[in-house]
């Protein structure tokens, strides 16, 4: 049974930064791509950042382009998002996806995101 563990959301002001971690359980963390999606109030669940399973590659969207950073560290079996400058429309609750070779996914729990003055 896989599952996933998100952390390191909260309450930030404009401008700011954040890093989401997450943490797989269960099987070996270097068998899964890992991504973020975020899901802002009223609105779909939308794709935020990819990695590769050994973190040579990265894919971006392109909202997400120069701000946020995806990372993996295979020995903590821990994903990471890093926000930079962050803005109010970044506010939203952010999900950590997991996909083995085979091509099952699994989803977080999310972590909230409230980017406020």
């Amino acid at each position: 049974q896989v599952e996933l563990v998100e952390s390191g959301g909260g309450l930030v002001q404009p401008g700011g930064s954040l890093t989401l971690s997450c943490s797989l359980f269960g099987r070996t963390f270097s068998n899964f791509a890992m991504g973020w999606f975020r899901q802002a109030p009223g609105k779909e669940r939308e794709f935020v950042a990819h990695i590769s399973w050994g973190g040579a590659s990265t894919v971006y969207a392109d909202d997400s382009k120069g701000r946020f950073t995806i990372s993996r560290d295979n020995a903590k079996n821990t994903v990471y998002l890093q926000i930079n400058t962050l803005k109010f429309e970044d506010t939203g609750t952010y999900y950590c996806n997991a996909a083995d070779r085979s091509g099952e996914i699994y989803w977080g729990q999310g972590t909230q995101v409230t980017v406020s003055s």
